[in-house]
């Protein structure tokens, strides 16, 4: 599925008059029973799900995972994309966006690269439940919380739900070439490029990245390196994703690509804009149609700093990919 989920300033369909929130439906399984955490609000005497307001400069990925530590006491680590919530508020339009998500556990080296979170006073939430997925449904206040449910019981039973997150990412924004005098590996990030890859560590710590690899040229490997730094990761250097390597031989970038795609850890890779085409058609080969339809088509593909998120499950034909989104540099 694709969700409409670009932020202020990216170009998500709203405008300064919508009110943009997000949340998550935070799961787990006991006793081969699906279980979600619900959350209760004294003030509106509501059991619904954890989700908040953005913050000023904050971004919708990072509300989520923010607005679940308040509001539970849980770190989580997102996955797939649900359906956004769109209603009015007094006069003002709002959007809330969700995703599905899991309480930290393989993904502990993610969660080194966030702030803490205090949580929520009892007059906002005052208590905070597990229900299995059919007590949820009678206990959720609100018709359109009940709906979110549907979407997360059917990509339960879909095994679908259970995911991990491959990030491919186009380095930050870089000098021109026309302004660089120096060899083409080493052409630096600008400032604006510094700060989106400042601002990757909240996107790529929320989906639970727990490797990076990346194009060894300069400007991939500073675009990764905030991020490697908050984790402690080292990042692979990965040749074949270099756009030399790629003009040389797309088949190996292909082949390196697969290998990362399939080898079963959370992973962000990092490129560049030539090389995007070839990934795309890996990540394709992959996906039911309806996610291929998602994927980018057009050059550019990605902006500079963007990253396609994806969603892959592991399956005993091979690996799948059941979501994905396009997020960043803000959002």
């Amino acid at each position: 599925m694709k969700a409409p989920l670009l932020g202020p300033g990216n170009g998500g369909g709203t405008d300064d008059s919508t009110v943009l929130a997000a949340g998550a439906l935070v799961w787990r399984v006991r006793g081969d029973k699906l279980q979600v955490a619900l959350v209760h609000r004294p003030r509106y005497k509501d059991w619904s799900w954890p989700k908040g307001k953005l913050e000023p400069g904050e971004t919708l990925v990072g509300t989520a995972v923010r607005e679940v530590s308040e509001e539970t006491g849980l770190e989580v680590v997102l996955g797939r994309p649900l359906p956004s919530l769109q209603y009015t508020v007094g006069a003002r339009p709002k959007q809330v966006h969700y995703w599905a998500a899991q309480p930290s556990g393989r993904a502990d080296v993610a969660l080194t690269a966030r702030s803490a979170v205090p949580r929520a006073g009892s007059t906002e939430i005052d208590d905070v439940r597990w229900f299995d997925a059919d007590a949820a449904t009678r206990r959720l206040t609100r018709a359109s919380d009940r709906r979110l449910l549907v979407a997360l019981v059917r990509a339960y039973r879909d095994q679908t739900l259970d995911t991990r997150a491959v990030a491919v990412v186009r380095h930050a924004r870089a000098r021109k070439r026309a302004a660089w005098s120096g060899a083409e590996p080493d052409r630096p990030l600008t400032g604006t490029g510094r700060a989106q890859a400042s601002a990757l560590v909240g996107l790529l710590s929320a989906f639970g990245i727990a490797r990076l690899a990346t194009s060894p040229w300069a400007r991939c490997l500073a675009t990764v390196e905030p991020y490697a730094q908050a984790t402690g990761l080292r990042p692979d250097l990965v040749a074949a994703l270099a756009e030399n390597a790629h003009a040389m031989s797309p088949a190996r970038t292909a082949a390196a690509v697969e290998q990362l795609l399939t080898a079963g850890t959370d992973t962000a890779l990092c490129t560049h804009r030539p090389v995007l085409p070839t990934v795309l058609d890996v990540l394709t080969t992959h996906c039911p149609r309806r996610v291929a339809d998602t994927l980018p088509t057009t050059d550019p593909f990605l902006r500079p700093g963007q990253v396609l998120v994806t969603h892959a499950v592991d399956t005993p034909v091979g690996t799948r990919l059941v979501a994905a989104q396009v997020l960043g540099p803000d959002t």
